[in-house]
């Protein structure tokens, strides 16, 4: 029995030192065993939301070069922080930031609430009364358009007035008379000018908009969103008689009266091209304008604010900050892809 153990363990040892030469011999192919991309190869990803950045994908960098990763992860974190640092900045219950040449939107906060729109909802009873009337066409005023509420020109139902004077007298000084001298001289009445604009309005994309009347005035039925104004506004910053008229500071009349331009922003904040205040207890503060700067312009829209002019300059601000970010991220976007 035990002469037997040594045999035993000998034959052990030889079956284990015959495995080890045998996995000693076996050749190891190096270029399948472990294959390693190309270093100059890019990574991408899907996005969830292409708008984002411009394209349906991200580039994520090069091989074993996640500083493409860092810099889109510092970069939402502090657009994260931006964000919030303007949310708690401004009073405003619904904003559009939009941009003015493609239509992106660049900051948003409710922005298809619909609201009263107060006097910004004039943008569209003057661009009307362009395309309709010619300058020296003379207007009539009845006594319900003269017994309308400030703000006001205190038109004379005895008198007639140019269609010149009355559109200034609607876009910059926010006449609410003179808003309804032209609705009637042009549809026959306030309420059927009333439908012109709301037509307006969806022809230009602006689907939340309804109008009731041609002032803006507080009434049932008649609601717009920030978005809509943006849009609005957009649409009628392109045509160049409307932009002519917007950044006048004031104007005299033919008979005499000096307007003045409500829109603050002319010479309050940098780049304003032109814009429309408005103010009633309902809508509060409301607002809609285009800035233009070295990278580009901007709409901004707002509704129910309690600090307008503030809300308006760190609006603008904030719009341009993530513009040229956009654009820096594209452009790099560009310069990996071509890289690829």
């Amino acid at each position: 029995m035990m002469s037997s153990l040594p045999a035993r363990f000998l034959t052990i040892v030889l079956i284990l030192c015959c495995a080890v030469s045998e996995a000693a011999g076996v050749p190891i192919l190096r270029d399948t065993a472990k294959q390693r991309p190309d270093p100059v190869q890019s990574i991408r990803t899907t996005v969830a939301n292409p708008a984002d950045t411009g394209t349906g994908w991200v580039s994520l960098g090069r091989y074993n070069d996640i500083s493409a990763i860092k810099k889109r992860i510092v970069s939402r974190r502090h657009r994260s922080r931006s964000r919030w640092s303007i949310l708690r900045r401004i009073s405003a219950r619904s904003v559009m930031v939009m941009d003015a040449e493609t239509g992106q939107t660049l900051f948003a906060k409710a922005p298809d609430k619909p609201r009263q729109p107060a006097s910004t909802i004039k943008v569209l009873t003057g661009m009307i009364a362009i395309k309709s009337l010619k300058d020296t066409d003379h207007v009539e005023v009845s006594r319900h358009a003269a017994r309308m509420p400030r703000s006001k020109v205190y038109l004379d139902p005895r008198k007639r007035y140019p269609a010149n004077d009355l559109i200034n007298a609607v876009l910059l000084a926010s006449a609410n008379d003179a808003s309804v001298a032209l609705a009637e001289k042009i549809a026959g009445s306030e309420k059927n000018f009333a439908k012109m604009m709301t037509l307006r309005a969806r022809l230009w994309g602006a689907t939340r908009t309804i109008c009731r009347t041609a002032t803006g005035l507080t009434a049932r039925g008649q609601y717009s969103t920030a978005r809509d104004l943006a849009t609005i506004f957009r649409h009628a910053m392109l045509d160049s008689e409307f932009v002519k008229r917007m950044r006048r500071t004031r104007i005299t009349t033919s008979w005499g009266q000096t307007l003045y331009n409500h829109n603050k922003a002319l010479w309050r904040v940098k780049g304003a091209e032109g814009g429309k205040t408005g103010y009633t207890a309902a809508a509060r503060q409301t607002y809609v304008g285009k800035f233009t700067r070295e990278n580009g312009s901007i709409i901004v829209a707002i509704m129910g604010s309690e600090t307008m002019w503030s809300d308006i300059k760190n609006l603008v601000e904030y719009g341009f900050q993530r513009k040229e970010e956009i654009a820096r991220t594209r452009s790099a976007e560009t310069r990996l892809a071509r890289a690829d």
